[in-house]
């Protein structure tokens, strides 16, 4: 029974780790970047200039949490009744590179002012 549970919550959390991760860049437009975007706007409707740094943050978070919800998934899965292995400096490095490559993506996103801060498109200048 407890293996089973294991396996069903371990399969949830490897889906929602991988709408979340970078691997699923297809879902990223849909899922991080409006996350992303949707924090950035409420840290910049508080402090303005934060809108650019609070963004690609926002990005870094989703990524970063979709990959390690998707080891946590995955170890409990394939761990069956023993105890997952701890999430390493290692896996947390890996997961910081593939997210510095997508963050790339966004950086070029603001300087071109293809997203900007939600103020700008309502204000009526």
């Amino acid at each position: 029974m407890a293996n089973w549970k294991n396996k069903t919550y371990g399969g949830v959390l490897g889906f929602v780790g991988f709408m979340l991760s970078p691997l699923s860049w297809w879902n990223d437009l849909f899922v991080n970047v409006p996350l992303a975007l949707a924090f950035a706007w409420i840290v910049s409707f508080f402090y303005r200039p934060a809108f650019e740094i609070a963004w690609i943050v926002g990005y870094w978070l989703t990524n970063v949490l979709g990959l390690v919800l998707m080891q946590k998934g995955a170890r409990k899965i394939f761990s069956g009744d023993e105890p997952a292995r701890k999430y390493s400096r290692k896996d947390l490095v890996k997961d910081l590179v593939i997210s510095l490559l997508y963050t790339l993506l966004i950086v070029v996103l603001v300087k071109f002012k293809m997203i900007q801060p939600i103020t700008n498109y309502l204000s009526t200048k």
